[in-house]
């Protein structure tokens, strides 16, 4: 697909999901950091349902960090692969207060320092919380979108996400971030997609 088709694609999902925002709930880069680690392989509702609780009393990165790793584990159960999110997220917290002050770096390269957050998790972060695309954060919904428009033919996240970014201009990605995720989500489904209902069905090299 050529450049031109691309936006074309793009102005059609934009007024068709006109309200496509972040899914997530957070009021602070860290919280933000904190539901984006949370949400994988995990539903951002589920997300959002956890969050609260924990927010309300540990909010903080330093808050985080006085905590015990057991409560933190009891808190974000529902989220799964509760041992391990919450390990890297009190480990979040620890370099955060410990190596930039308590604030949450605002780049690409120090927020994939950060345990537990890669590239798709630093592109969310650096959209949402700092207003500051940088990239696409592929996710299985933008991953089976890519694919099924020929944006890419790799299974890799992060080698769509290049393949993406070498045709679609940069003052698209904020769109592209949104716009993917939810057409994947509320009409190019995994199971009995609703390619009678798809606005871009005519690109669509999977019909």
């Amino acid at each position: 697909m050529n450049k031109k088709d691309v936006i074309k694609v793009i102005e059609i999902l934009k007024e068709y999901y006109p309200d496509a925002t972040c899914s997530l709930d957070f009021e602070t880069p860290f919280q933000m950091v904190v539901a984006v680690m949370l949400s994988a392989q995990c539903t951002d509702d589920r997300v959002n349902k956890t969050t609260p609780s924990l927010f309300k009393k540990y909010g903080t990165p330093e808050a985080i960090c006085k905590m015990k790793l057991s409560e933190l584990e009891k808190i974000i159960h529902p989220c799964g692969f509760y041992k391990n999110k919450a390990k890297n997220v009190k480990a979040t917290a620890e370099m955060i207060v410990n190596e930039f002050n308590g604030v949450v770096p605002n780049t690409m390269e120090e927020l994939m320092k950060l345990p537990g957050v890669g590239r798709k998790s630093a592109n969310v972060v650096m959209l949402e919380a700092f207003n500051s695309p940088q990239g696409i954060a592929v996710d299985t919904h933008a991953k089976r979108v890519s694919n099924k428009l020929g944006l890419s033919k790799s299974a890799d996240p992060e080698k769509i996400e290049q393949d993406l970014l070498k045709v679609i201009p940069k003052e698209y990605y904020y769109d592209v971030n949104h716009l993917f995720v939810w057409h994947g989500r509320k009409t190019c489904t995994a199971r009995n997609p609703k390619c009678n209902e798809c606005p871009i069905a005519v690109y669509c090299k999977n019909k």
